[in-house]
């Protein structure tokens, strides 16, 4: 993987760090499967400038669009109402790096290597290090249906890898068309009407600004470049970004609310950063160092 690109990945994850913040902001102006049908109509508004025919087979997009928007972020946007933490949000759902190397060594036939196993399971240990600091919270099934939104998403990394598309960013915008109309219509039956007038007519700044940033940053700019990887790329290489993601939002908060982190929470971003190290980086490098030392 080339450096220029290995920067994309940690941008995509410094993005979706920020990003879980953001959605808990939003939660307090609108109800869950409403704020995610808003998301994806303004992630799709590009489409009103960008030209061209559809960059993958209409089936193609429709799957993604339920798996990714429909499902993934529907029931985590749910999970997080019903109680998950934003932080253990952002761990438990990156339990879809290993879902898709799994999915992607049974239907791509990507097999990592040794190394790569190697590296993952250091991650992970990483996380469960955080993870053991954070509250559950009090639902069982909130934690339950993010497990399940990991699940959908791993699915979604193999359905754009398999999509063909060479234009990732419209493909994320012709994706995004797909969840608003089912979204909207599981909020009027879930949530009711009188939940989704109350939410539009007592918008907040905060709010707007929480839309605008997951429909445009975290929607369009980060799963755009995302797709872009997965398409240049193996997935058992580029999902183990993704386990970045908790590491930093905790980083951020460290930094812009002044947000503590412990002792452990630093042993457990190191041991992320360097698990990943240890998946990324081209094995003559590391038979490199090995002979130098």
């Amino acid at each position: 993987m080339s450096f220029p690109h290995i920067l994309l990945a940690l941008l995509v994850t410094l993005i979706w760090g920020v990003n879980f913040v953001v959605i808990k902001v939003g939660l307090h102006d609108f109800p869950p499967l409403l704020f995610c049908a808003l998301r994806f109509a303004l992630a799709a508004l590009p489409l009103l400038i960008l030209r061209g025919p559809m960059p993958a087979p209409f089936w193609r997009i429709v799957q993604i669009g339920v798996l990714l928007g429909v499902i993934k972020f529907g029931l985590l946007f749910v999970g997080m109402h019903l109680g998950m933490p934003a932080g253990l949000s952002s761990l438990v759902l990156q339990s879809q790096v290993f879902f898709t190397v799994l999915i992607a060594a049974l239907v791509l036939g990507e097999r990592p290597s040794r190394r790569a196993w190697c590296g993952l399971v250091l991650a992970a240990g990483g996380l469960l290090l955080i993870a053991s600091e954070r509250p559950l919270g009090d639902s069982l099934l909130a934690f339950s249906l993010v497990v399940v939104a990991a699940l959908a998403w791993a699915f979604a990394n193999i359905a754009t890898k398999r999509s063909g598309a060479q234009d990732m960013l419209r493909l994320i915008c012709w994706v995004s068309l797909i969840p608003p109309l089912p979204l909207l219509a599981l909020s009027w039956v879930f949530e009711g009407p009188e939940a989704i007038l109350g939410a539009m007519r007592g918008i907040t700044w905060s709010g707007v600004g929480a839309l605008l940033y997951i429909a445009f940053f975290a929607t369009t700019v980060g799963f755009a470049l995302w797709s872009f990887l997965l398409r240049r790329y193996p997935a058992s290489l580029v999902v183990p970004f993704s386990l970045a993601v908790p590491i930093s939002g905790l980083l951020c908060g460290w930094l812009l609310l002044d947000e503590q982190l412990s002792t452990r929470a630093l042993l457990a971003c190191g041991l992320v950063f360097v698990g990943l190290a240890i998946t990324i980086l081209p094995a003559q490098l590391w038979r490199r160092k090995r002979a130098a030392l």
